[in-house]
């Protein structure tokens, strides 16, 4: 098939790699190069970056919503598009430009956590299972058919990380499943009264919060590991908490202490230990390991 693809991050890039071994991927949508660091460099995508290794062209529109753009989309005159964390909308116009319209791998199992973060929230909420929809897109938000689905144990020690790169490979695999047997699929219509909502990670929230329960607050730092990771400050320097277990010991809520070559965190209701931690500017470390050369 003839394929236009749209995505961005590192999640898009396992699918856009597998989609271009079996067929013709004759252009990238993805998002425009960001200007980032002391030295006010342009950063490309990933997936800008493997198409312009790879000879494919690369479009970086700031909308679609114009007819010029939706023009020069139709004229590609591809099968299909295939899209994955692009972080455009898609107009109508674009969503029937192609003879098999747009499809979407989305990480999760739809119809529940539809939005932009299903990975992390999926964790945080305490989900035992997530997974990755193939879904034919429509102009509502995470709405339209769903095609093909497969699922992912969430386990008890799972970060936000390694749940995504097991959904990347699903979908990459998911989404070559898909086109092999179009002719075979029975889309199947979501269920309104299931769906939810997986609201963008906003900046405040990686502030640790005391105030949550140690059982949410554990499940909170495994989701946001490794981005946007909760954080707290001590001494004017700031301390990301990757990994954490609800311990035994006696709770100082609010607080944050040292108990030999041990750390831990006082929520509401239960002590927490730290067993990773990334202090501002250094690597990751162990907690053991920090406090061998710095004391709270």
């Amino acid at each position: 098939m003839k394929i236009v693809f749209m995505g961005t991050p590192d999640f898009a890039l396992e699918a856009l790699q597998a989609l271009a071994k079996e067929h013709d991927v004759v252009a990238v949508y993805t998002k425009e190069p960001k200007i980032s660091g002391r030295g006010n460099k342009l950063v490309k995508t990933p997936v800008n970056l493997w198409a312009e290794e790879n000879g494919v062209e690369v479009r970086t529109p700031k909308t679609l919503r114009n007819d010029e753009e939706q023009k020069k989309f139709a004229e590609l005159n591809a099968d299909i598009a295939v899209v994955a964390a692009y972080g455009l909308i898609l107009p109508k116009q674009v969503l029937e430009a192609y003879t098999l319209g747009c499809i979407n791998i989305h990480a999760s199992l739809l119809p529940r956590w539809r939005g932009a973060a299903p990975i992390q929230r999926a964790i945080e909420a305490g989900d035992k299972k997530s997974g990755v929809t193939i879904m034919k897109m429509a102009e509502g938000l995470d709405t339209g058919d769903m095609l093909l689905k497969g699922e992912v144990e969430i386990t008890q020690d799972m970060t936000g990380g390694e749940l995504h790169d097991k959904l990347a490979d699903m979908g990459a695999e998911l989404v070559l499943k898909t086109l092999r047997e179009w002719k075979n699929i029975e889309p199947q219509v979501q269920d309104e009264n299931l769906s939810c909502y997986a609201n963008k990670i906003e900046k405040s929230e990686s502030l640790l919060d005391f105030g949550i329960s140690a059982k949410d607050l554990e499940r909170k730092i495994r989701a946001f590991n490794p981005y946007p990771a909760v954080y707290f400050e001590h001494k004017g320097e700031r301390f990301k908490i990757l990994r954490a277990v609800v311990c035994d010991e006696k709770n100082l809520p609010g607080k944050i202490w040292q108990d030999g070559n041990k750390l831990f965190v006082g929520a509401s209701d239960a002590a927490l230990e730290i067993l990773e931690i990334q202090r501002q500017g250094k690597k990751v470390m162990s907690a053991e390991e920090l406090l061998r050369g710095y004391f709270f």
